[in-house]
C-alpha cells in the first residue's frame, strides 16, 4: 500500500485534469457541429491521461539522475529526489508507461477511423509516437528540450493546439474553424502553467543549468511573459465568444475571468517564489473550468 502511494505521487495527479482541457473543448464543438462519439471521447481522455502520466514519470527520471531535483527545489518532493524509488525503478515505470500510452492510441485511432481511414489513422498514429518521444525528451537525455528553454513551445503545440484541433478531428474527420481561438487559448494557459512551475524554480534551475524561458528571462522579464500568456489566452477567448456568438450561454465561461484576474495580481504582487506553488493548482483548475463553460455554453 505505501508503494502504491509513493506511485501515486510520481504520476503527479493534481496534473492530470489540465491535461484533458484540450479534449473537453474539442468534444464540446465536436457534439455542436454533431459529430461526438461517446466512445471515442473515453478512449481520447485516457489516452492523453496516459502522455501526462509518462511525462510526469519521465520529468522525474530526468530531473532527478541530473540532480535538478534537490534541496534547493520549491514543491513537492519527487520521487528520485526522496529515495523512494530508485532510478531502476522509475525507469521500469516509464517502459510500462509507454506500452500503456502506444495501446490507448491504437485503441483511440481505430475507434476513431477504423480500417476505412487508413491515411488518417497513420497519420494519428505518427503524431502519438511523436507525443511519446516528446514527453520523455523534455527532461531525458543530453539534449532535453525542457533544459534548452523549448518547453513552452512544445506545451502550446501539444496541450492547445493539437490537443484542441486533433481532438476535434477524432470525431469530425476534418478540421473547422470553430477550434483555432479556443486551441490557442488553451495553449497559451496551458504554458502559462509550466512557465509559473518554472518561475518559482528559477534558482535551483539555473544552479542545475535547466535553461527555462524563465531562468533565461529573469524573474521580472518572466513575470511580464506570466501576464501576456493569461491575457493574451482571456482575449483570445473573448474574441472568439464575439465571433461565434449564439446564445448568452456562451458567456458562462467569462465567470473564470475572476480567478484569471485574482491570479495575475498575486503573481505580480508575489516576492516569494515558494508561494508560487499554491498558485500552480489555481490557474490549472481555471483552464479546465475555462475549457467546461465554454463548451457548454455552446452545447446548451
Amino acid at each position: 500500500m505505501e508503494k502504491f502511494k509513493v506511485w501515486l505521487s510520481a504520476i503527479r495527479l493534481r496534473t492530470l485534469p489540465l491535461s484533458i482541457s484540450g479534449i473537453i473543448i474539442g468534444a464540446c464543438f465536436a457534439h455542436y457541429n454533431g459529430f461526438f462519439d461517446l466512445e471515442i471521447f473515453f478512449f481520447a481522455i485516457l489516452t492523453t491521461l496516459s502522455f501526462q502520466v509518462l511525462s510526469n514519470l519521465a520529468n522525474d527520471y530526468g530531473d532527478g539522475i541530473k540532480g535538478t531535483d534537490n534541496e534547493d527545489r520549491i514543491g513537492p518532493v519527487r520521487a528520485i529526489q526522496s529515495g523512494r524509488l530508485t532510478p531502476e525503478e522509475l525507469y521500469d515505470g516509464i517502459k510500462v508507461s509507454i506500452l500503456l500510452s502506444i495501446g490507448l492510441s491504437f485503441i483511440l485511432i481505430m475507434k476513431a477511423f477504423g480500417v476505412h481511414n487508413f491515411l488518417y489513422s497513420v497519420v494519428f498514429f505518427v503524431l502519438a509516437i511523436i507525443a511519446i518521444i516528446s514527453s520523455i525528451r523534455y527532461t531525458v537525455g543530453s539534449s532535453a528540450y525542457g533544459y534548452r528553454g523549448f518547453g513552452d513551445l512544445f506545451v502550446f503545440i501539444f496541450f492547445g493546439l493539437l490537443s484542441v484541433i486533433g481532438s476535434y478531428f477524432l470525431f469530425a474527420k476534418q478540421i473547422d474553424h470553430i477550434v483555432i481561438l479556443p486551441a490557442i487559448a488553451i495553449g497559451l494557459l496551458s504554458t502559462a502553467v509550466l512557465n509559473l512551475n518554472n518561475m518559482r524554480d528559477i534558482e535551483s534551475d539555473k544552479k542545475s543549468g535547466k535553461r527555462t524561458l524563465a531562468v533565461k528571462f529573469g524573474r521580472r522579464k518572466a513575470k511580464q511573459y506570466h501576464y501576456f500568456l493569461v491575457v493574451a489566452a482571456m482575449i483570445v477567448t473573448l474574441l472568439f465568444s464575439i465571433l461565434y456568438f449564439t446564445s448568452y450561454f456562451n458567456l458562462f465561461f467569462l465567470v473564470i475571468f475572476i480567478p484569471l484576474v485574482l491570479h495575475v495580481k498575486k503573481v505580480k504582487n508575489n516576492s516569494e517564489p515558494v508561494l508560487l506553488d499554491p498558485e500552480l493548482k489555481k490557474l490549472a483548475l481555471s483552464t479546465v473550468f475555462l475549457a467546461l463553460l465554454l463548451g457548454i455554453g455552446y452545447i446548451l
